[in-house]
């Protein structure tokens, strides 16, 4: 890895297809994450950590075209990070509270919304198995945690862990022969 690669140099080449460079950018922003997730959400225990974190990577493999290249990666990644962990709080009935007063500067305008998003997010899930569309599905837009999809499906967490991984890995080899 090129310690000299910023996370936005990153961003951008995945986003025109890099697989490696996406690689990299996952490994260096994962245990960045995975802090912010623990810290904000203590309360979710280890599991439901690992369960936002997923999430998170999920929502940041569905949303990177979103984030404009013009701006810096990291408020937009943590921005991501926190509405995960608030939602999962809030899925649990735990109440958390983030003065805006302390993030309003970070955060950018939202983008508009695209209204081919959704239709786009459904061809590509077309493209993959029948159970693996309903976990990403699932966990990935619905935002089920490993534990309800497992229920929902009679799968284990660790077995619907290793089926969105699987998934996403499926879905970013797909995403790179489009672009190629």
């Amino acid at each position: 890895m090129n310690s000299e690669e910023s996370l936005e140099t990153l961003m951008r080449a995945a986003n025109r297809g890099d697989g490696p460079s996406y690689e990299r950018l996952l490994g260096r922003i994962t245990p960045v994450l995975r802090g912010i997730v623990r810290q904000r959400g203590a309360a979710l225990g280890p599991e439901g950590c690992e369960d936002v974190l997923q999430a998170i990577l999920l929502a940041i493999h569905l949303k990177r075209h979103t984030w404009r290249d013009d701006l810096p990666l990291r408020p937009w990644l943590y921005a991501v990070a926190r509405h995960k962990v608030i939602d999962a709080l809030r899925a649990r009935g735990i109440v958390s509270e983030v003065p805006v007063e302390s993030i309003a500067d970070e955060l950018p305008a939202p983008e508009p919304v695209d209204p081919m998003q959704m239709h786009d997010i459904e061809k590509v899930l077309a493209r993959l198995d029948r159970r693996s569309a309903q976990i990403v599905r699932a966990v990935g837009i619905e935002g089920a945690t490993a534990a309800e999809a497992g229920q929902q499906f009679n799968m284990s967490e660790g077995a619907v862990r290793v089926a969105l991984h699987r998934a996403l890995k499926t879905i970013a080899q797909l995403r790179k022969r489009m672009f190629e």
